[in-house]
């Protein structure tokens, strides 16, 4: 799988764990990316997700800041 089709992959992922309701919970940093735990404050339930391109951490991070902001 291309670059670019992996990060549309990790895109689509994070944008429909958004959709669900999901806000991002927190982030770990790694060597293969980074794991970015997404929680639902309706359930209490958690998901992660690994997010391996740089886009794609771009992508949640700007999420994040704007998550944080409002």
């Amino acid at each position: 799988m291309s670059d670019y089709q992996q990060f549309l992959d990790e895109r689509d992922k994070i944008d429909f764990l958004i959709q669900k309701g999901y806000r991002i919970n927190g982030v770990k940093e790694h060597l293969n990316g980074a794991t970015v735990e997404f929680i639902n404050p309706k359930g209490n339930v958690f998901e992660t997700l690994v997010i391996g391109t740089a886009n794609a951490r771009k992508y949640f991070t700007s999420l994040l800041l704007k998550q944080n902001h409002t």
